[in-house]
């Protein structure tokens, strides 16, 4: 694998993230002479969406608008990247305290910072429910400030901006349901991925793109036909990840999804497949006191009863699939250049 990050992700990224602290300075100065107690959630704010994230989903915004004629220099799609990182910024922190998770990119996840400056205040009240608190509001102002930068583009993008939020919240309830309930199939992981990942991460930015250039109706069909496999694949390396990734680069521990009990394609077919010592091992993912030991074990599981090598090949797969389909396409240069660039990346990354 590769942590190499090409140009079409880095040159998008710069105006993005420029648009974000212009906006998030703008609300710390609005709201600092208000109650100076505002600072603290906008500063853990910005930390998060600005202290890393691939940008992958501007990436993608952004190449889609290119290849349909747009100017890449027009703010509407900077507005609209900005978003995507604002929305992504909303799910991550519900998600990491719906997972209670400890760590994210290398760092204390929103809930635990603020548990922890509960803890050492010492106020009053359980420090745990503060924290979890304060970070589904930060979550919600995310979301909020992600809705107005994409209101400010055109109503074509924003209602395409609507279907995403309906389908990543389907896409985010059935993984919590998958979890909870374990040992989900192999037709059911694909569907969470599909929703909660896939289709919010590069097919809905994609079609973003071309409603800002308002040739959404043209350049559905053929966005989807990249973006659909190229999704799946996205989050089938985000499994490999997840369950083998390393915690240097991942920012996560080692084996974090085989400690919540992801419900992942990479574990229903290791389910499938795996019988006596090894299918015992796999009834473990997802408990609370699964051993380090454990998680080294299980790994060895995925590996010898091929469900690793069978999510490789899948990734292989999906990514020829997904480039293929941009053969003939009307997307424009250099746009097909940078989207078969990005799909390399997702294919190989390491992070």
């Amino acid at each position: 694998m590769t942590g190499a990050v090409p140009s079409a992700l880095s040159t998008v990224a710069e105006p993005v993230e420029r648009r974000l602290r212009e906006v998030l300075d703008g609300e710390r100065a609005r709201w600092e002479p208000v109650d100076p107690d505002m600072v603290a959630p906008l500063d853990s704010l910005t930390r998060f969406v600005l202290a890393g994230g691939k940008r992958l989903r501007p990436a993608f915004c952004h190449w889609a608008f290119v290849g349909a004629g747009g100017d890449p220099g027009q703010r509407s799609v900077v507005d609209a990247g900005a978003a995507f990182e604002m929305l992504h910024a909303f799910a991550l922190v519900h998600d990491d305290v719906m997972d209670g998770s400890a760590t994210r990119r290398g760092a204390a996840t929103v809930h635990v910072e603020f548990e922890a400056l509960h803890d050492t205040s010492r106020w009053r009240g359980e420090s745990r429910r503060f924290g979890e608190g304060v970070a589904i509001l930060i979550g919600d102002l995310a979301e909020v400030y992600a809705d107005r930068l994409m209101s400010a583009t055109t109503p074509e993008a924003f209602a395409v901006w609507n279907e995403l939020k309906i389908e990543l919240n389907v896409g985010q309830y059935l993984d919590v349901l998958g979890t909870a309930r374990g040992g989900t199939d192999l037709a059911t992981a694909r569907r969470i991925a599909r929703y909660k990942s896939g289709k919010y991460t590069i097919v809905r930015p994609l079609h973003v793109g071309a409603a800002l250039a308002g040739r959404l109706d043209d350049l559905a069909e053929a966005l989807s036909a990249y973006g659909e496999p190229l999704g799946e694949a996205f989050q089938l390396r985000d499994d490999i990840l997840g369950a083998f990734g390393d915690e240097a680069l991942t920012g996560k521990p080692v084996g974090d999804d085989l400690l919540e009990g992801k419900p992942t394609p990479l574990l229903a077919i290791a389910n499938e497949r795996a019988d006596g010592a090894g299918a015992e091992l796999l009834a473990r993912v997802g408990r609370p006191d699964l051993t380090t030991a454990e998680v080294a074990a299980i790994q060895d599981v995925l590996v010898a009863c091929g469900a690793r090598a069978e999510i490789e090949a899948s990734i292989a797969s999906l990514v020829d699939d997904a480039v293929g389909s941009l053969a003939g396409s009307a997307l424009g240069e250099p746009a097909l250049q940078a989207l078969h660039d990005l799909a390399d990346y997702v294919a190989h990354r390491d992070r």
